[in-house]
């Protein structure tokens, strides 16, 4: 479990591909290194991975076949930064919201808008059907950040970022076309599920006494 607040940056300085794996290895922060052991999980871009091997401050982690296809980690390359947070524990503050690590999709940079106070995003999600749970003033993580969601039209939708975001993240450095991995708040989700779950099943039963009435 994690929670949207990212700890750091860190670059991949090797990457071992295979045929739809590959190991990537990451040179972690002096400051994220205090009790990281192999097994543990570590949140890379908002995606759960699992720490494979230890090497000094050089950590390996592998990605299999789904979170290629799934997030954004596939298309990193030697020399990229990645935002990096380590598992919650329990009695730890929860700045953010709680985020499982899940990526369930990617969105491209559409448009950026950068004034002196404000440094705006928009992102298009391809797959519409994901944009019922993407709401006005809803969190929803972005590469691991937990954010607030702004403006929502069609399936595009924007966030605000203050300047700390933007020093301790990737997002400051993001250009127009490139992808961020995305993780729907669980809770939104779950509400909004159950609540078509819950009319579907009254409109049936609507039909069943409409059709048992003729």
């Amino acid at each position: 479990m994690f929670t949207g607040i990212v700890q750091g940056k860190a670059p991949i300085v090797a990457i071992d591909e295979k045929m739809h794996f590959r190991t990537h290895v990451v040179k972690f922060p002096a400051e994220l290194l205090p009790g990281i052991e192999t097994g543990a999980s570590v949140s890379h871009n908002g995606c759960c991975l699992t720490v494979t091997k230890i090497n000094g401050d050089s950590i390996s982690f592998d990605l299999m076949k789904e979170t290629l296809r799934l997030t954004n980690l596939g298309e990193i390359r030697v020399g990229d930064l990645v935002n990096l947070e380590r598992a919650a524990k329990f009695g730890d503050e929860i700045g953010g919201h709680l985020m499982s690590g899940h990526v369930i999709t990617t969105a491209e940079i559409a448009k950026i808008f950068t004034s002196e106070n404000n440094h705006e995003i928009w992102f298009r999600i391809h797959d519409k059907a994901l944009m019922k749970y993407i709401l006005h003033k809803g969190f929803i993580g972005i590469d691991g950040i937990s954010l607030t969601i702004g403006d929502v039209v069609n399936n595009r939708f924007c966030v605000h970022l203050i300047p700390e975001t933007l020093e301790r993240t990737t997002l400051g450095k993001k250009r127009l076309g490139e992808k961020v991995n995305i993780e729907i708040d669980p809770q939104t989700q779950a509400i909004i599920d159950t609540v078509e779950r819950v009319m579907a099943q009254k409109e049936q039963e609507r039909l069943l006494l409409q059709t048992e009435g003729q």
